[in-house]
Order: C-alpha cells, then sequence, then structure tokens
C-alpha cells in the first residue's frame, strides 16, 4: 500500500489528468494504473484506495469545492489559476471537509505539493487559501 503522501501526489496527478484530457476521473485513474504498469513493473499496480478516495471524491464535489475556494482567492478566478494550483487546492479542501485528517497536516501536505508540481509564488498562493478556508471552516463550527 502507497504512503498517504504518494496517494495524494497520485490523486492530484488524476485530477491533473481529468482536468487537461477533460476525462472523467475513472478514465484518469485507469490511466494512472496503465502507466504504473509500464514505468515500475511487469506486474499489475495494487489498487491505490486512498488516492481513489480523494480523487473521486473532489471530482463529485468540485462545484461546491470550486465555490468555496472562490470566495477566498481574492482576483483569482478559479479557470484562471493554473491547472496545478487548482487541483492542489480542490485536493486539500476536499480532505479538509471530508476526512478526518488535522487540517494543519492537510495544509502541509497541499504545500509539499505546491513546492514539487508548482513554484514558490504557487506556494504562498495555496498557503493562503487553504488557511482563510481553514479558518473559515472552523468559525462554521
Amino acid at each position: 500500500m502507497p504512503s498517504r503522501h504518494r496517494s495524494r501526489q497520485r490523486a492530484l496527478q488524476v485530477l491533473y489528468q481529468a482536468d487537461v484530457a477533460k476525462h472523467s476521473v475513472d478514465q484518469a485513474i485507469e490511466a494512472l494504473y496503465g502507466s504504473l504498469f509500464s514505468a515500475i513493473s511487469k506486474q499489475t499496480p495494487e489498487p491505490d484506495e486512498f488516492m481513489e478516495e480523494l480523487a473521486r471524491g473532489t471530482a463529485a464535489r468540485m462545484e461546491e469545492l470550486d465555490s468555496l475556494i472562490a470566495r477566498q482567492s481574492a482576483h483569482w478566478r478559479i479557470e484562471r489559476m493554473s491547472i496545478v494550483d487548482r487541483n492542489i487546492l480542490r485536493l486539500a479542501l476536499y480532505e479538509m471537509k471530508y476526512s478526518s485528517m488535522h487540517a494543519a497536516v492537510v495544509i502541509d501536505e497541499a504545500l509539499e505539493l505546491a513546492r514539487r508540481f508548482s513554484g514558490d509564488e504557487s506556494v504562498s498562493f495555496v498557503n493562503g487559501v487553504l488557511d482563510a478556508l481553514r479558518k473559515e471552516q472552523a468559525a462554521d463550527g
């Protein structure tokens, strides 16, 4: 079973591919497993249940998540954000809202994804939006 960190990376890859290619998340998950099969070994990769839960859950609640993100990302419409950044935000917000994972851990993981797959400005942007969403969520109880 992959680590949760690796599962989050894979979920981001799936969401990115679905966003860019306008595929369903299930098609993107299949494509990911296909690339793992060819790139890593000749054995069928083990299912990554956490990755699938994150990717499918995020995709299922995309409209709600985008609405929440848009409220906290002043002067940045969702469609104008970089594809990586908006999917990091969606993924992290989904996990903050719908899992038992502590918000600080989720934000830290999102910042690691931004460092690895985006840039320095993105790290600050992602941190600002997620921190504002965390505060909003805490105020709502």
